[in-house]
C-alpha cells in the first residue's frame, strides 16, 4: 500500500490552500522537483511528522499570516490520512525519511558527532525488533530510575533518629521480637549492671525478713494450767481469807508458810510463826499448805515468764525496732537491685503491721495478767484474741512470702555480680541500642514507612532482573546484527566511490541508554569521532562525505529492515552537498531499492538527477510532480520530465528531422542556425581528443586537411571536403560568422537539402 496522492495542503509551510495534488496520482516511483524554497521540506516533514506520528513537526510549520492550524490530507488506497486539529487520524509507521533532519538526528550537527546521534545511529541499525528490545531495556532503566527516585523519597521519610548509626537497609532488615520489651529491659539492666560494677561488687544481697510468730497453743495449754491436788473449795475459802488480809495479804500468807518447817522444828505438829500456837486443829492449815505448794509456785512462775518473754523479748523490746530496720535494708537492697533483675516491690505497712502486732500482743498479756492474778483459775485466749493473733499472722505470712520471694533473687544477683565484673560496656551498649532500633522499626509509623521502603526496594529488584534479562536479549541480537551493518554500511561506502569506510561498528551501554560506537577509517587509518586535537571527524570529512555518510547509513538500516518491502521510501535532496561522481550511483541504488519497497518518493531541486531516475524507470510505475510558484504560495503540477531530460543536442536533432520532414517555415532560421552546433557537437563526441571542448570547425578542418595520408589522419579527403561544404553553408546563420545572419536569406530546397547532407554526414561517420 503506498500513498496514492497529496488532496489537501492547506496552511502548511508554502502552501496556502493546495488541492490540485488530488488530480496527480503518486506512482511506485514519485519525482518531485522544486527549486529551494518551494515546498520541498514541507513535504518531507509531512512525511516524517507521520511516520513518527508527531504532531509538533506539522504545527510548527503553520504557514505565516494564515489563521487556522495546518490540514493535511493523504490520499491512500484505504481511505485518507487526515491531519487536522493538531493530529493525525492515524499514523503510518512505515515511512522512512531521508533528510536533513535524518543527518542531523543520526550522524551529525554540522561538523560535531554528538552523544545523542550515536544514540539515535544505534537505534536506526537495531530496527524494528532491535528497537523493540531497546525500548524495553530502556523503559526498565527509566523505571529503575523512578525507583531511585522513590526510594530516596522513602528513605528520607524514615526519620534518622530512629536508625541511629545503622543504614536504611540495616534498619529496615532488623527483624521483630514478640518480646522485644523484655530484651530492651534485659540489655537495659545489663549495661547498667556494667557501668556499675564496683558498686554491685559492694552491694550485698537479700537478708531474710520475719515476724516471731505467737505460740496459740501453748499459751492456751498454759493458761489451762490449774493443781489437781487443790480442791476449789479450799482454794475458793483461801482465797476468800487472803482477800480479807488485804493488799499483801498472800505474799504475807505466802512467807509465813516458808517459815512453818523452821519453827516447827523439834515439835510433834506444826507450829504457827506467828503466834507458835499448834496449826494442827486448824482447817485453813492443809488448805494453804496444798496452795502455797512448789507446783503453784512453778505455774505462777511459768505464766509470768511467758509473760516476760512476750513483752520484753519475742513480741516486745527490740524486736519492732529490729523488724523496723530489716525492712528498711531490704527496701535499699531492692532500690539498688531492681535496676539490674527481676525483684519483687516491697509494699510493707509497717505501721499496720505494729498496730496488729501490738494488738495481739497487748490481748496475750492480759489474758496472762489474768492467768497471774487467779493461777489455779483454768482459763483460754478469747475469741477476739484468737482473731487478733490471726490478723497479725496474715502479716506474718506475708512476710515470710516476701522474704522467700526475695532470697530467691540472690541467685540471679549472683550471676548479675558475675556479668557484672566481667562486662564490656562498648559491646552492651551496641546491643541496648540494636534492641531499641529493632523496637522503633516494629512500631508505628515507623514500620509502616520501612515497609514501603522494603516493598519499593524489592519493586526494584524485579526490575533490575527483567533490565539484566533485556540487556541480555539486546546484547544477543546485537552480537549478529552490528556486525552485519558494519559489512552493510562499507558496501554502500564502496558503491558511492567514498575515500574512507568505517571500522569498529559497535554498542556500548551507559547510564543515558544504548549508543552506537564506531570510527571512520582513511587509508587504513582510524580516525576518531570526537577527538580534540590531531584527525578526527569533524575535519577529515567534507560535506560530500558526510553526506554520503548518511545515505550510506540510510540504505544500509533500510538492508536490515524484516519489513522492507512494505516501506514507503521518502528522499529528499539526496544530492545536497554530494559530489557530481556519486550522482550516478547514488541514482543506481535508488533504482535498485525501488525493486525492494512499496514506494519510493525522490524530492530534490536538481532537474539531471531526477530525469536520470526517470529515464531509467519503469513507464508505468512512474510519475512527477513539480511544485511551483502560485502567486505568494505554491502549488502542485504535473511535471513534463521529457522536456527538462533532452539536451540543447538532442532539442537540435529533433528540430532538423521534423524540417526535413514537415519544412515548417516558421522553424527555418532556427534550424539553419542549428546546422553549426550539431556538427561541433557531434565532432566532440566522435574525436574528442582532437576537437577538445572551445575548439571551431574551421581549425578543426584545417588540422584535418594536413593530417591526411599521415598515421594521425583524423578524416578522409571526402569527409574533409563534405565538412568544409557543409560548414560554409552553415557559416551563413552564425553570428560568430555572419553578423547580418538573423536577415540571411533562406532557401527551402537549399536549406532541406543542407539538412539532409548534415545528417548523413553524422550518420555516415
Amino acid at each position: 500500500m503506498s500513498i496514492e496522492r497529496f488532496q489537501l495542503l492547506r496552511n502548511i509551510g508554502q502552501f496556502d490552500s493546495v488541492n490540485a495534488g488530488a488530480q496527480i496520482p503518486l506512482t511506485k516511483l514519485t519525482l518531485i522537483y522544486a527549486e529551494n524554497g518551494r515546498g520541498k521540506t514541507t513535504l518531507a516533514t509531512i512525511f516524517n511528522s507521520l511516520s513518527a506520528n508527531d504532531p509538533s513537526l506539522v504545527v510548527e510549520r503553520q504557514r505565516l499570516g494564515a489563521a487556522h492550524p495546518p490540514h493535511v490530507v493523504l490520499g491512500l488506497a484505504n481511505g485518507p490520512i487526515v491531519f487536522q486539529n493538531g493530529a493525525w487520524s492515524a499514523p503510518l509507521p512505515r515511512i522512512a525519511v531521508f533528510d536533513d533532519a535524518f543527518v542531523a538526528a543520526n550522524v551529525c550537527s554540522g561538523i560535531a558527532v554528538e552523544t545523542a546521534h550515536r544514540q539515535n545511529l544505534h537505534e536506526l541499525i537495531l530496527g524494528a525488533q532491535g528497537v523493540i528490545l531497546n525500548t524495553a531495556l530502556q523503559g526498565h532503566i527509566a523505571r529503575i530510575e523512578e525507583h531511585n527516585r522513590a526510594l530516596r523519597q522513602k528513605e528520607n521519610a524514615i526519620p534518622a533518629a530512629a536508625r541511629g548509626t545503622l543504614s536504611v537497609d540495616a534498619f529496615c532488615a532488623l527483624p521483630a521480637d514478640p518480646d522485644i520489651n523484655g530484651a530492651i529491659t534485659v540489655a537495659e539492666r545489663n549495661l547498667s549492671a556494667a557501668r556499675a560494677a564496683d558498686a554491685i561488687r559492694q552491694q550485698a544481697a537479700f537478708a531474710s525478713l520475719s515476724l516471731p510468730q505467737f505460740d496459740t497453743a501453748g499459751i492456751n495449754a498454759l493458761l489451762a494450767r490449774t493443781l489437781p491436788n487443790l480442791e476449789a473449795e479450799a482454794a475458793a475459802r483461801v482465797r476468800a481469807h487472803l482477800r480479807n488480809l488485804g493488799k499483801g495479804g498472800e505474799a504475807w500468807v505466802g512467807e509465813g508458810m516458808g517459815r512453818v518447817a523452821s519453827v516447827s522444828a523439834g515439835h510433834e505438829h506444826d507450829i504457827c510463826p506467828f503466834c507458835a500456837q499448834d496449826l494442827g486443829a486448824s482447817p485453813l492449815i492443809p488448805h494453804y499448805q496444798a496452795y502455797f505448794s512448789e507446783a503453784y509456785e512453778g505455774l505462777k512462775a511459768a505464766i509470768a515468764q511467758t509473760g516476760q518473754d512476750i513483752k520484753n523479748t519475742t513480741h516486745g523490746g527490740e524486736a519492732p525496732a529490729a523488724f523496723e530496720r530489716s525492712v528498711l535494708v531490704a527496701s535499699q537492697c531492692r532500690e539498688f537491685w531492681h535496676a539490674f533483675t527481676d525483684v519483687p516491690k516491697i509494699e510493707i505497712d509497717t505501721a499496720a503491721i505494729a498496730r496488729a502486732w501490738i494488738a495481739a500482743r497487748d490481748a496475750v498479756l492480759a489474758v496472762l495478767r489474768a492467768k497471774v492474778a487467779a493461777p489455779l483459775e483454768a482459763m483460754e485466749l478469747s475469741l477476739e484474741t484468737i482473731a487478733l493473733i490471726e490478723a497479725y499472722e496474715g502479716y506474718r505470712t506475708a512476710i515470710d512470702n516476701l522474704s522467700t520471694a526475695l532470697q530467691a533473687c540472690n541467685a540471679p544477683i549472683a550471676i548479675v555480680k558475675e556479668q557484672a565484673a566481667a562486662a564490656n560496656v562498648a559491646t552492651l551498649a551496641a546491643d541496648l541500642a540494636r534492641l531499641q532500633a529493632m523496637q522503633v522499626r516494629h512500631s508505628e509509623p515507623v514500620a509502616t514507612l520501612c515497609l514501603d521502603y522494603v516493598t519499593e526496594k524489592a519493586a526494584k529488584a524485579a526490575t533490575e532482573g527483567l533490565r539484566t534479562q533485556a540487556r541480555d536479549a539486546l546484547d544477543n541480537y546485537r552480537q549478529n546484527i552490528f556486525p552485519a551493518y558494519e559489512v552493510a554500511i562499507n558496501n554502500y561506502l564502496q558503491r558511492f566511490n567514498a575515500g574512507f569506510r568505517l571500522g569498529a561498528v559497535g554498542s556500548v551501554n551507559n547510564r543515558g541508554g544504548s549508543s552506537c560506537t564506531y570510527n571512520v577509517v582513511i587509508n587504513n587509518v582510524a580516525v576518531s569521532l570526537t577527538a580534540d586535537a590531531g584527525p578526527s571527524f569533524r575535519n577529515t570529512l567534507s560535506a560530500g562525505d558526510r553526506n554520503t555518510l548518511a545515505l550510506a547509513f540510510f540504505f544500509a538500516s533500510l538492508d536490515q529492515d524484516p519489513q522492507l518491502a512494505q516501506k514507503i521510501v521518502v528522499i529528499d535532496d539526496p544530492m545536497t552537498s554530494l559530489d557530481e561522481h556519486r550522482s550516478l550511483t547514488t541514482v543506481q541504488e535508488m533504482r535498485r531499492m525501488l525493486g525492494r519497497v512499496s514506494q519510493v518518493i525522490v524530492l530534490s531541486h536538481s532537474k539531471p538527477f531526477l530525469c536520470a531516475l526517470w529515464e531509467g524507470a519503469d513507464t508505468a510505475e512512474r510519475s512527477a510532480v513539480i511544485i511551483r510558484r502560485d502567486g505568494a504560495s505554491s502549488t502542485l503540477a504535473v511535471w513534463d520530465v521529457r522536456q527538462d531530460c533532452i539536451t540543447e543536442h538532442d532539442r537540435r536533432h529533433e528540430l532538423l528531422v521534423a524540417y526535413i520532414q514537415a519544412g515548417n517555415p516558421a522553424t527555418e532560421r532556427q534550424v539553419a542556425a542549428a546546422l553549426r552546433p550539431i556538427l561541433e557537437a557531434f565532432m566532440r563526441v566522435a574525436y574528442p581528443a582532437a576537437f577538445p571542448p572551445g575548439s571551431l570547425l574551421g581549425p578543426f578542418i584545417g588540422v584535418c586537411q594536413q593530417r591526411l595520408g599521415t598515421v594521425n589522419q583524423i578524416l578522409g579527403q571526402a569527409d574533409v571536403v563534405e565538412l568544409r561544404a557543409l560548414l560554409d553553408y552553415a557559416n551563413r546563420f552564425h553570428h560568430d560568422t555572419n553578423a547580418a545572419w538573423e536577415t540571411a536569406a533562406i532557401n527551402d530546397q537549399e536549406l532541406t537539402h543542407f539538412c539532409n547532407r548534415t545528417r548523413a554526414f553524422a550518420q555516415r561517420a
